[in-house]
This record gives structure tokens, sequence and C-alpha cells, in this order.
């Protein structure tokens, strides 16, 4: 008999991180379920088929390992994902599935991918099939540390792997839990900067600290976390950016130094002095900028603006909606409160607003760099 719904665990984190070993862990460690597994690649993952077929997982070797070996399940492969996924459901003698995703992948496409599953059956009057429990973001202490400069440096063989910081914090900002791995490689004192720094960037997710991925289940398998909008709006980037102008001062005490600024005006920037502030004048301190603004000669496109360790990204992200005709503008502004709470008489709903998540910034001289780019 087939289950009603399917429930999926996503794994997420970088390579090397310790999702494999969580793997195998789970698969000895069922207590009753009866668990498929997607990879990428088995042949990089090295799931343990013996401990499989010794568990009695089924009986044909191999069998509950579905390969997803020619590209990345969070872009090249959303269809084959949906077709893998249905297929593991029509077998009807699994009662979980895992996804481990590739260690370059981010969460979100693949979230959004297994809730287009049920979506597409509700539109033809059917019911749910999936049910995405949970997104866990496996996360190596030791990597932490050196790629925050929470202890060690950045090694210097690492510098120009500029997507590595970036996919870690993609990582650890969309998901419901996060195992910590590998706490004894790091002393205490690291190991609090380390959670300092991710309470930052995800304010949210529980924390579950561990040595070689060993976790009880009860902790991550049919917890009921996952729900889309709140993962959306949990990083800490999404929630300094939503607060109100009086709550963004920095306040209290920040830990370790490690804290969080919202630089705001309603000018707009010059973009070859921001240009020349990016690729110049950047400080090594920021581990996290994200958010909106806009160039004086183009003030009718908004740009989202991310930058993630030595990464930066600058994509349009739409006209604002000052652009649009007078009485579509007094519409919306009546139906959207924040817009309204938002708009300036003279600049619409204009305006530059970046988060920065840090350690040590120095938060004066940022805001002065960053007042020389407006247009004089």
């Amino acid at each position: 008999m087939k289950l009603k719904v399917l429930p999926i665990t996503l794994l997420t984190g970088y390579l090397g991180s310790g999702k494999t070993t969580l793997i195998n862990h789970i698969l000895g460690n069922q207590k009753g379920y009866k668990i498929a597994v997607i990879v990428n690649d088995i042949g990089e993952v090295n799931i343990d088929a013996d401990l499989i077929e010794r568990e009695g997982v089924v009986k044909e070797k191999d069998d509950n390992l579905v390969a997803l070996s020619n590209g990345c399940i969070c872009c090249t492969l959303k269809t084959n994902l949906i077709e893998q996924i249905a297929e593991i459901y029509d077998m009807g003698k699994f009662d979980y599935l895992l996804i481990e995703a590739s260690g370059i992948c981010e969460p979100i496409p693949i979230a959004q991918t297994i809730m287009a599953m049920n979506d597409m059956l509700n539109q033809q009057g059917l019911p749910d099939i999936v049910r995405l429990d949970s997104v866990i973001s496996v996360t190596d202490s030791l990597r932490l540390v050196k790629e925050f400069n929470c202890g060690d440096n950045l090694l210097e063989e690492e510098i120009e792997e500029d997507d590595i910081e970036n996919l870690i914090i993609q990582q650890l900002e969309f998901c419901d839990v996060i195992i910590l791995n590998k706490v004894d490689e790091v002393s205490k004192e690291e190991l609090s900067k380390v959670k300092a720094v991710i309470r930052r960037l995800q304010p949210k997710a529980k924390i579950i600290e561990t040595n070689y991925a060993k976790v009880d289940l009860k902790e991550i398998l049919d917890v009921k976390l996952f729900d889309f909008e709140r993962a959306v709006s949990s990083a800490g980037w999404v929630e300094e950016l939503e607060k109100d102008e009086e709550e963004q001062e920095e306040g209290e005490a920040l830990e370790y130094g490690i804290g969080t600024f919202v630089y705001y005006v309603r000018d707009g920037f010059n973009r070859k002095k921001f240009k020349d502030f990016v690729d110049n004048k950047w400080e090594k301190s920021i581990i996290r900028c994200k958010g909106v603004l806009y160039f004086k000669d183009q003030d009718n496109m908004s740009y989202m603006f991310e930058q993630a360790g030595s990464q930066k990204t600058l994509t349009e992200a739409g006209e604002w909606f000052v652009m649009l005709p007078k009485k579509k503008q007094d519409e919306l502004r009546q139906m959207e409160p924040k817009l309204e709470k938002d708009w300036d008489e003279k600049y619409g709903d204009r305006m530059v607003k970046l988060v920065f998540i840090g350690q040590n910034m120095d938060k004066d001289k940022i805001t002065k760099e960053l007042d020389a780019c407006l247009e004089k």
C-alpha cells in the first residue's frame, strides 16, 4: 500500500562538511524507518552499500540509491529530480526520503522543486504525495573558523575559492536545522565565536553540536519544521532589513565583535564611485552584505546587491513602483502598508538599503565611504 505522503529531508552543506557521514549514520540507526536516498553522484559520496544491505533497507543492493550524476539538482536536473521522487513514491516500500544536495548547491531551488510537485498535482485535483519535512545544513566548525576569521586566518591557497563563503552562507541562511559538525576540532572560544557568527546569519534555526555527524534521529527526522515563507525570511539580513529605522541601531554589546548595521539613504549612488568602493575599498571585516540600491544615471531600476566572502554580485531587481502611472501608484500604496510607510514624496519607493553583517566592522568608516558614493 502506498504512503499518503512521503516526508523528505534535504541535506545541504559544503564539500567535506559531513553530509555523507550523516546519511550513513541515519541508515545505520533507522529505528524502523525504511529510507530511500537521492544523491548527485554515488561514486563521489561513498554511501555504504554494505551497510544498506546489512540493515535491511532493501533486499537488492543499492536499490535505494538514485544517482543524479549529470548535474546539480538545484538547477540542471529539476525535472529529473521530480521524476526520481515520483518513482520512489510509486515503489511503495519506503516511508522516508533523504536528498543529499551537492556541496555546490543552493538549497532554495531544490525546496521549490519539491514543493512544485504538490502544486502540479493539486492543479489536477490530486492530493499531495510529498512533504518537505526540514532542510538541514551540515556545517564544518573548523572551516567556519577559517572562512570567517573566527580563529586562524583563511589559508592562502583557499583565497581564490571565492564561491565557498557564498555557498556556506546560502546554506546557513535557508535551513531549519544546523548540524554544527566537528566541534572537537576547534577550541571552546573558537566554537563560541562560530556560533555567534551563525546566529547573526541565521537567528532562527536549531543548532545541534556534534562530532562525526552523530545525531539523535528524533532531532532531525519527521520534525515537521519546514515552512517556505518562514525559511526565506529567517536569514539575519532579512530580519535586519525589515526592522524599522529606530530598531536598526546596534544597541546591546556585540558578542565577539560580531554585529550588524543597516545603511539606509534615499538618494542614489554614483555608479562609478560605488564600483570603486566595492572593488578597492571593501572592508575584510564584512562577512555578509545584502540589500537594494539604485544609481542616479538609471533611477528607474532597482538592483539587488549581494556579497558573501569575496564574491559580490549586482543584479537588476525590476523597476521602482514610482515609475508607474500615478493612479496605479495610489492603488498600490493603499493595498500595501509597507509600501505606503516607505513612500517618500520626492523619491517614491526608491532607496538604498544595505544590511552588513561582520566582525569588528568599522561602521563609521563604511558609512563614510558609502556616503562618498552618493551622487552630488
